[in-house]
């Protein structure tokens, strides 16, 4: 028979069993919430240093972003700066904050959506808007997302000649387009020049300028190009 000192003794072998369990979930939660908060830190600071972050090239990272946009979001915030998923082209980019006094301040629809100072001149800015078109092109034919957008310079340099005049060099033209695409490729618009001589368009410039005002360009490079020709017909 037990008395009441046995009584009390079991119950509280009882409550520090229950306990045990309750304590080790609460360091394993801790541990993992470490971990956790480690990989968004990690991953925002991947995003701030390359300004993107592509589910093709980085799967994990890309994961991170969908599942934690909000917390993302929060880290950029004070830097009027915010991340943007674009998950059909499984790509997640830093871009700036859409709020009145950001766009007040950087009203400038020809730049990298990261980079706020660093303006494109007007070549690289008709590089874009070419590269633009042949990506909207691809993905009417094989589909929204498809990453394959893969252009030959033999395409691309007809095209650049039609707007730029010509240097009556090929050879000079061919470095010109290089020289362009290589600029570009540090925007990440673009891949490296294979062995090929072809480059694959990446998904971000699908983001990276207004259209409107990219037909725009194109519009007034081709009416410069028209006065100029008949103004050397004229002499």
């Amino acid at each position: 028979m037990t008395n009441i000192f046995d009584q009390l003794s079991a119950a509280d072998n009882a409550t520090k069993e229950q306990q045990a369990p309750v304590s080790s979930n609460l360091t394993t939660q801790t541990e993992n919430e470490i971990i956790y908060d480690s990989h968004i830190k990690a991953t925002t600071q991947e995003l701030l240093k390359f300004g993107l972050i592509e589910a093709a090239h980085k799967p994990k990272r890309y994961q991170i972003c969908i599942h934690n946009q909000q917390s993302i979001n929060t880290i950029l915030a004070p830097l009027d700066l915010q991340i943007i998923i674009d998950d059909t082209r499984g790509l997640a980019f830093v871009a700036i904050a859409d709020n009145d006094q950001a766009k007040q301040e950087h009203n400038d629809d020809w730049q990298h959506p990261l980079v706020r100072k660093q303006r494109m001149n007007l070549e690289q800015s008709l590089m874009v808007a070419i590269l633009r078109q042949h990506f909207l092109a691809h993905e009417q034919d094989a589909g929204t997302g498809d990453l394959k957008a893969i252009v030959h310079l033999d395409d691309l340099l007809p095209q650049l000649n039609q707007f730029l005049e010509a240097t009556g060099s090929d050879e000079r033209d061919n470095k010109r387009l290089r020289h362009l695409l290589e600029q570009l490729r540090g925007y990440a618009l673009v891949s490296e020049i294979d062995d090929n001589d072809k480059i694959t368009i990446r998904p971000l410039i699908a983001h990276l300028n207004n259209p409107e005002h990219l037909q725009s360009l194109i519009a007034e490079l081709k009416k410069h190009r028209l006065e100029q020709h008949n103004s050397n017909e004229k002499k």
